[in-house]
């Protein structure tokens, strides 16, 4: 398979690290196109949400705790998407996951024949599977933002004009930003609850539409450990990510 995935199996994606200085900026762009990639092929794949943001998180927080510099991000990627199908239970076969990615980096090419690539490519998305296990210490099943986003859209539905609220594609917009905030870091630097006030709360912004206020704030009222900073530092990150999904382009 041609592209940033292939790498011979018995390194589990390992590379070589000599000469390469770290570079946060480059770093962040890299995640941020792999985190891409990572949407993209789930959903050509047909999974579900929350197995996608899963297999982000995954990604992630494995290279919250190993230095890029050391194993290739697209396969570390592939073995993400792998094992949280695994876990929220929405099994993908790897034969699907490569061609897919294969596909990804080759577009219009033949699905790869069961050759000596093929399997050394297999025998890899396994092996870093395994490693991103270890160093996760098996701790691979994440509370996401996505309940509590369903239960504030419910509860805020039931608290503006409807007439305004049928008009504007709210809920759309709320599942879209939370969704894009998967690209980035942020998926694991904030709380889950946080996620969903904020991209709630953006999208609402957006629309010009805002719930009536009592003794506190809506957005108190849903989540009462949720603070304006934290919304704030919520809306920056994600605005961060669409800056940078513009010079990735």
């Amino acid at each position: 398979m041609e592209g940033p995935s292939s790498r011979p199996a018995a390194t589990a994606g390992r590379r070589d690290s000599s000469g390469e200085g770290e570079d946060p900026a480059r770093d962040t762009k890299t995640h941020f196109r792999v985190c891409r990639f990572i949407m993209e092929t789930g959903m050509k794949l047909g999974m579900r949400s929350v197995p996608m943001a899963t297999a982000c998180v995954l990604y992630y927080r494995f290279f919250d705790r190993v230095s890029m510099r050391a194993y290739e991000p697209y396969l570390v990627a592939m073995s993400a998407i792998y094992l949280a199908g695994k876990v929220e239970e929405q099994h993908i076969r790897t034969r699907d996951i490569i061609n897919v990615s294969h596909r990804y980096f080759n577009s219009g090419s033949s699905p790869l024949e069961c050759n000596k690539e093929f399997w050394e490519l297999r025998d890899s998305v396994v092996q870093c599977e395994l490693l991103i296990l270890r160093q996760l210490n098996f701790h691979v099943s994440f509370e996401h933002p996505h309940k509590y986003l369903l239960h504030y859209l419910l509860s805020v539905r039931s608290l503006v004009n409807r007439h305004a609220w049928s008009r504007t594609p709210v809920a759309e917009t709320s599942w879209a930003l939370l969704q894009d905030c998967y690209h980035g870091a942020m998926c694991i630097r904030h709380a889950p609850q946080h996620i969903a006030i904020a991209t709630l709360y953006l999208a609402l912004n957006s629309y010009g539409l805002e719930p009536p206020d009592g003794e506190r704030a809506w957005w108190q009222v849903l989540c009462d450990n949720v603070t304006q900073e934290d919304i704030d530092a919520v809306i920056s990150d994600l605005l961060h990510l669409y800056d940078m999904e513009a010079k990735c382009i």
